[in-house]
């Protein structure tokens, strides 16, 4: 074995050693997830949720991802929807927002020049007349 090839060696693991030290000191950042809203049944069961994850507004329901958007009006305004839907079926549900969350939707609605009630009427329909059209295709 060549007095080079132990240096070589020696360099390289050095170099590895610097690298997995650099690699423990900054460690891949995590996505903070903020929740903000939750929908829950009289037996306490989460119906659906809504968190910040990386500055987007994610709406859960049934366990599952049901969209991901910049809208606070649009996540507060469904979730809201989802309450009422529940309650018109007969089933007792609580909703709890934050204050962040009614604060960016009555702020994005205002932007637009309505109200919040305003807002989420107008949602309504429009999801109500999609929902008339996609069942007429069928």
């Amino acid at each position: 074995m060549s007095i080079q090839s132990k240096g070589r060696r020696e360099a390289k693991k050095k170099l590895a050693e610097r690298e997995r030290n650099q690699a423990e000191a900054n460690p891949p950042a995590k996505a903070k997830v903020e929740p903000h809203a939750e929908l829950r049944d009289q037996h306490r069961a989460l119906l659906a949720g809504i968190v910040r994850r990386d500055g987007e507004w994610v709406l859960g329901m049934d366990g599952k991802i049901a969209g991901e958007t910049t809208s606070a009006a649009r996540v507060l305004a469904l979730i809201m929807q989802a309450a009422e839907w529940h309650e018109n079926n007969e089933t007792p549900v609580r909703l709890m927002y934050s204050d962040a969350l009614k604060d960016a939707a009555h702020a994005e609605a205002a932007e637009q020049g309505v109200d919040f009630d305003t807002y989420r009427r107008n949602l309504a329909g429009e999801l109500g007349a999609k929902g008339k059209a996609a069942a007429g295709t069928h």
